[in-house]
Parts: C-alpha cells; sequence; structure tokens
C-alpha cells in the first residue's frame, strides 16, 4: 500500500509570511495530508488546493468554516514571499526566475505571476509578483506498484524503456520518483537487480536537492544532475556515469529525442515522463510522434487519478500500440503532480 510521507511545515515555513505559516500550523493532519497546493494571490484569501476540492486558510487559523474571516494576503506577503524564497537575493536566482518559478528545499516549487521582463523576446524575470502558487513535493513510498510490473521484459527481468503519460496533477513525478528509488535499490519481488540510475533533475524536482544533495530517497544507487537540461544531463550520464537507466521528467524538447535516441544506442533504458491524455495525444505532438514512430519506448503507461493520483489507466506495448493487461482508457481530469 502506497504510504505518503508528508512535508512538515517547518519545512516551509521558512519560504512563507509568519501569519500564513502560523495560520497553516492550525491546519488538521487529515487536511494537511490532502494539501497538494497552496495558492496566494494579493487582495485575495490564502487558498489550500486540495486532492478534492478547495478550501480557504482562515485568519484566526485553519480551514475557514461557516462565519470565519479568511487570511487575506498583502502586498507586504508579497514582497516578503519573494525576499524569503530567494534569502534576500533577487538577482543570484534571476536565471531559475526567468522560468516563473523557484524550487525550494525539499522540491516544492514557488511557482509566480506579476508583471514580465522581457527583453529581445524573452523572458528575463517577473518584477512586482502577486501571485504565488506554491506546489508541495510529497514523497509517496509505493507509489510506482502498479507501474513497475509491467517495466520489465524477457525472462531475465530486463528494464524497458518506458514513457509515463498523464494530465497535469495526476501523479507522474510522484511514481516515477518512487520508481527510481525502488530500481535503484532493486526489486526482489520482481526479480529485478538493483540498478545504476542516473536522474536528470532539472527542476529540483525529483530529488529535492540542496546543495547537491538529494533531500529525498531516490534509492542508493542514484546519481542525480541537479537544474540541469534533461538533454544535456542525459548526455553527460552516458558519458560519465555508465548508468543501466536513464530518468527524467517532462521530455517534449526536440534535444530531449535525440538525447533518447543516443541512449537507446547506447543500451541504455530510458524512463520518463510526458504530458498527454491519450495515444492521440501524443501523435499530434512532432516531439513524441517522432518518438513514437521509432519505438524508443518499448512501454506506454498512461495514468489517471481514479481512484488515486498514479492509478494506471492502460498500458501500450510502443512498438506494435497493441494494449498489455488494461484497455486504455482516456486519462480522467487532471487535477497531483
Amino acid at each position: 500500500m502506497p504510504t505518503a510521507i508528508v512535508p512538515a511545515l517547518p519545512e516551509l515555513g521558512p519560504y512563507l509570511p509568519p501569519r500564513v505559516a502560523a495560520a497553516l500550523s492550525q491546519v488538521e493532519a487529515t487536511v494537511w495530508s490532502g494539501v497538494e497546493e497552496i495558492r496566494m494571490r494579493v487582495g485575495r484569501p490564502v487558498m489550500l488546493g486540495l486532492a478534492r476540492g478547495e478550501a480557504w486558510l482562515a485568519r484566526s487559523g485553519g480551514i475557514c468554516a461557516d462565519g470565519d474571516a479568511p487570511l487575506v494576503f498583502t502586498p507586504d506577503d508579497a514582497a516578503l514571499t519573494l525576499d524569503l524564497a530567494t534569502r534576500g537575493s533577487v538577482y543570484a536566482l534571476q536565471e531559475q526566475l526567468s522560468s516563473g518559478y523557484l524550487t525550494l528545499p525539499g522540491g516544492h516549487r514557488l511557482g509566480m505571476a506579476g508583471r514580465a521582463v522581457v527583453d529581445g523576446g524573452q523572458l528575463r524575470g517577473l518584477r512586482h509578483p502577486g501571485s504565488f502558487c506554491l506546489r508541495l513535493a510529497r514523497e509517496v513510498k509505493g507509489a510506482a506498484d502498479r507501474v513497475l510490473p509491467f517495466l520489465t521484459e524477457g525472462p531475465d527481468c530486463r528494464i524497458s524503456s518506458t514513457l509515463l503519460v498523464s494530465p497535469p496533477r495526476c501523479g507522474k513525478t510522484t511514481v516515477l520518483r518512487d520508481a527510481v528509488r525502488q530500481l535503484s535499490d532493486g526489486i526482489p519481488r520482481l526479480r529485478v537487480p538493483p540498478q545504476r540510475v542516473a536522474l536528470i533533475d532539472e527542476r529540483s524536482e525529483l530529488a529535492g536537492c540542496w546543495q547537491g544533495i538529494p533531500t529525498r530517497d531516490v534509492g542508493l544507487r542514484t546519481d542525480v544532475l541537479d537544474a540541469c537540461p534533461k538533454a544535456l544531463g542525459m548526455i553527460l550520464a552516458l558519458r560519465s556515469m555508465s548508468p543501466d537507466i536513464l530518468a527524467t521528467d517532462e521530455i517534449g524538447r526536440a534535444e530531449d529525442v535525440a538525447a533518447i535516441e543516443e541512449a537507446a544506442n547506447c543500451g541504455v533504458a530510458v524512463i520518463a515522463t510526458a504530458h498527454g491524455w491519450d495515444l492521440a495525444d501524443l501523435r499530434a505532438r512532432p516531439t513524441t510522434a517522432e518518438l513514437l514512430a521509432r519505438g524508443d519506448f518499448a512501454r506506454l503507461v498512461f495514468l489517471n487519478r481514479v481512484p488515486v493520483p498514479g492509478s494506471v489507466a492502460g498500458v501500450l506495448d510502443g512498438r506494435t500500440m497493441e494494449p498489455i493487461g488494461l484497455p486504455v482508457r482516456r486519462a480522467a481530469g487532471g487535477t497531483a503532480e
């Protein structure tokens, strides 16, 4: 049975305005365990995005009940949030800010919206951010249990290149993290020996590295290239770390395709994720269509969140596109990554 490890509030508290952190500290544990994101918008109540539905944060602490006044996020709160998240040095983190988010220790991601700073057609950063979305990263040990039996082929139980596909917030990042952990440590029940895994963690969400050290359990034999572009990281890992498996999140660029092809030529399995609803959706995108046409992935595993995020909606043989084990259903609405 998958076991969620809920991030402790002290891990997030240093990056939130004190009055927001104080109110969050009074949220009941049963509610907190279902919180997927915290949305803070200037002039509006602080909202918690839950696995099912939403809730408002009360000014007096905890979740708003009838008659409670909500906690309204202020311009001062916004300025303080940015200052805390960047540790007072916005310029030192300008490159990451230009992507519209910051990755915090533990792999939590603070997205921002505000006035865009554009130079030469390129986004250079954000000025006066007025909206923040703090997405919580969770380890769910056992999240990949339903997927792992589809990753092996042949009597020697070798690992096949596999693409995990789902809409946003359906658990593919959580499943990938747990798959990396289990493959790295070995899976006796599936007769899979320990694997050397190179994890390319471009957004620092999978391993949650802080100063180069993973804060999430990604296995004893996993080497992490943190904050490294996926394609570059895959090539570097192939040349320097002799991995059995390459793992990365959210492929989709042309350079990702070339790196995956090189891995295939080297006999290294790739486990990756991609956004998508179904096979037709993947085929409609040039990059994933090229990967499918070449048969670089032996397995396509489609995930949804019914009954829980990370549930297997269907599996296809990546070469024949025939179903394996389950009929493929269109993924149910993506609402936990």
